[in-house]
């Protein structure tokens, strides 16, 4: 396993599908953001985690700030989950964990992406990386700590 980019570090250069199969390269993520790689969709944990950052979307939009979820599961998987939940960011899959090995967040034995985000600065490098969520609190915490950037 490939180790967690750190503080002041760039994302890798990886390739995200967006639901609707287009391609999406890490580096035209620009701007302040938040990329959470969570591990299925529809499972207790990532369904809080991601209704917690659907619920304060408005104070991310408010700090200009992108929100991108991330797991391997499949466009139609993810165009699901966010009807379902009515999510109001966008969904990104990475189909062969290829992104979610070289960013350190692939757990082999399971075959899904662990639990871990990265908060993006205006150039697109890591403020800071998150390698414990607790879904439930997790969308506050990067709001607090966003508006110190």
């Amino acid at each position: 396993m490939s180790e967690l980019p750190r503080k002041g570090q760039t994302l890798p250069d990886v390739e995200f599908i967006t639901e609707s199969g287009e391609s999406l390269r890490s580096k035209e993520i620009s701007g302040r953001s938040v990329l959470y790689f969570y591990p299925k969709d529809d499972t207790p944990g990532c369904t809080k985690e991601a209704c917690a950052f659907r619920d304060r979307m408005s104070d991310y939009e408010a700090a200009g700030i992108e929100v991108y979820g991330v797991s391997l599961d499949s466009p139609e998987s993810h165009r699901a989950f966010r009807e379902k939940h009515g999510l109001n960011f966008p969904l990104l899959t990475d189909p062969e964990g290829r992104a979610s090995e070289a960013l350190g967040v692939l757990n082999p034995e399971k075959g899904r992406a662990r639990r871990v985000t990265f908060l993006l600065g205006e150039g697109g490098e890591i403020a800071k990386t998150y390698p414990e969520v607790s879904p439930e609190t997790h969308a506050d915490e990067i709001l607090s700590d966003a508006a110190s950037l």
